[in-house]
């Protein structure tokens, strides 16, 4: 339970770092696209999602006997209808962030033509499918207490008379739904994963396919530097993957392996970490440019600067960090408009080749 309220603090913290930081650019003035603003809708979800997990068995019903259980049925109720909305928002929204690199990357279309024909349809889809899933369980009364939190699942008890005394039945909720739930969720789970694989490969096929026929001939510049780009969010969109792969990935091969209950204690903290690994990887490009503006920076010092510009520079190599304290520019794979935005200009291995 200490594992989980930590790890689902750091992910809520990290979420929290990414909607301020976006939201101070907008504040600003600076120009959002696409990319930056799932991930404000990721990150919101994740809150929601995380806190559920951080305030876990205070929801649960004291009647439980839980360690720390100090609520009733009305929050059990409503955490476990927030987990359901949170979860399934959140990995909707990872899901979009694939689905947008892959049509910047390999259908180089470019954000301006994405926020004008699927940004909006893609947020509402996103926002009806996770209300429309959590509201079904909190119809039927099937949030209930569940391990020391409140999930999806019909609440049982000893039976009234009639039946054997040793025989449980459901009091509370219904088991069909909750059959039907679980159903859907592990389906759900699996279907992200393998689309945000899919997308990954792809991706990164269609930017090796560039590498190889930019060793055949020669490019002009503007090309070769759209190449480097290219690469570079590849190397995002691996690492957002990878992060749903170590949180949710971890989580339904313990849903589909038989564990005991200390193989849950070991999968439980894992399921609320992904805003935290979401932030590392949302700041990274950022903190990998201030290192290369200030040689012998450490990584960690990098973070705390771009998160915090106002952090003390400690951590460095040379224990200075180049005097720096103002706000760190954005990289590149910050903005994924910076890319190919407004990009009337032909596909960069289309027309440009020379022999």
């Amino acid at each position: 339970e200490l594992f989980q309220k930590v790890s689902s603090f750091l992910s809520t913290l990290g979420s929290f770092l990414i909607v301020f930081d976006i939201a101070r650019k907008v504040w600003h003035g600076k120009a959002t696209d696409p990319y930056q603003r799932f991930m404000v809708g990721l990150s919101l979800y994740d809150i929601i999602f995380s806190s559920m997990f951080f305030l876990g068995a205070w929801l649960t019903p004291k009647e439980t006997g839980w360690l720390w259980a100090v609520g009733n049925t009305a929050s059990c109720t409503s955490e476990g209808f927030l987990f359901i909305f949170g979860g399934v928002g959140e990995l909707l929204c990872q899901m979009a962030i694939s689905f947008n690199v892959l049509m910047l990357i390999a259908f180089n279309q470019n954000q301006e033509q994405f926020a004008k024909k699927m940004e909006r349809p893609i947020h509402i889809i996103i926002f009806t499918l996770a209300l429309s899933i959590a509201v079904v369980p909190l119809s039927t009364q099937t949030y209930n207490p569940w391990c020391g939190y409140c999930f999806y699942g019909a609440l049982y008890d000893k039976c009234s008379s009639g039946k054997d005394k040793e025989e449980l039945c459901a009091v509370r909720g219904n088991e069909t739904v909750e059959f039907v739930i679980d159903i859907i969720y592990r389906v759900f789970l699996f279907t992200v994963l393998i689309f945000c694989t899919i997308a990954m490969v792809w991706v990164y096929l269609h930017v090796r396919r560039q590498e190889l026929r930019m060793q055949r001939y020669n490019f002009r510049q503007h090309n070769t530097e759209k190449h480097k780009e290219s690469k570079r969010i590849r190397k995002i969109l691996s690492l957002y993957t990878l992060s749903l792969y170590l949180t949710y990935g971890i989580v339904l091969l313990g849903a589909l392996l038989p564990l005991p209950y200390n193989g849950l204690f070991l999968i439980r903290p894992l399921t609320p970490f992904l805003g935290f690994l979401n932030m590392l990887v949302y700041f990274l490009p950022n903190c990998l440019k201030y290192q290369k503006d200030h040689p012998g920076t450490w990584l960690v010092t990098a973070y705390f600067q771009v998160i915090h510009p106002c952090a003390p520079c400690t951590f460095s190599l040379s224990g200075m960090c180049g005097g720096q304290r103002e706000d760190v520019d954005d990289a590149p794979e910050m903005n994924f408009a910076k890319f190919n935005a407004a990009n009337e200009q032909t596909h960069p291995l289309s027309n440009d080749t020379q022999p």
